[in-house]
């Protein structure tokens, strides 16, 4: 018996922030809608790219299609690999798999771009498996994803989800997973505990100390 830890992956594995920057001001301009703000572009990294639309930009019905058919022009004409792993995560992964850990990636990101980035920076063989949101958008909320998670790994003991926005703390909670909040990522301060994480970890180092003190186990 392993214990299973769940990543997320924009904002806590890797920081593709200007991948996914680009491609919201590529879909602005193509709705003639105002440049985004620097807090718009913040809040897209994260969520359900179909909600962030909603909820950041106020869109809605077949404008909201519209927007993430823009988007994903542009992301998948290369600003998706715009993108690199946090400085230490490659060592943490290392770490707790030479320690006999299961790694899971548990991302709102549709599937088949979260294991195309993951290959590009060098990070897919440490992951057990990757789940993600369909490009249809029926799959996409983190508690949807973690669920598939766990169902692929019904011997993993003691899961948590390190993860970087409240979407993630409340997806795992839906479940009972406990969540690490990733502090290096892009959410404010203070975001992360008042969604309930067990513990933030300022840099990816920090959530290697709190798993071997058994932190949300």
């Amino acid at each position: 018996m392993t214990r299973l830890v769940l990543f997320d992956l924009d904002g806590t594995l890797v920081d593709s922030a200007p991948g996914i920057h680009a491609s919201v001001r590529f879909a602005a301009r193509e709705l003639g809608v105002p440049d985004p703000t620097p807090a718009q572009l913040t809040a897209m990294v994260g969520p359900p790219l179909q909600d962030g639309f909603a909820v950041t930009f106020g869109l809605t019905g077949a404008d909201i299609g519209r927007a993430v058919a823009a988007y994903r022009a542009r992301y998948t004409a290369g600003a998706m690999f715009d993108a690199w792993p946090y400085p230490g995560i490659p060592d943490l992964l290392s770490a707790l798999g030479a320690d006999g850990a299961t790694l899971v990636v548990a991302t709102s990101k549709p599937e088949s771009f979260a294991v195309r980035i993951l290959e590009h920076v060098g990070l897919l063989g440490h992951f057990a498996s990757v789940h993600g949101a369909t490009l249809d958008g029926a799959v996409r909320h983190k508690d949807q994803v973690v669920a598939a998670a766990l169902a692929a790994h019904p011997g993993g003991v003691d899961p948590v989800l390190v993860g970087d926005r409240a979407q993630d703390v409340l997806g795992a909670a839906a479940h009972g997973v406990p969540c690490i909040g990733a502090g290096w990522g892009p959410a404010p301060e203070g975001e992360l505990e008042a969604a309930g994480a067990v513990a933030v970890a300022a840099t990816p180092a920090d959530v290697l100390t709190l798993l071997a003190r058994r932190i949300g186990g």
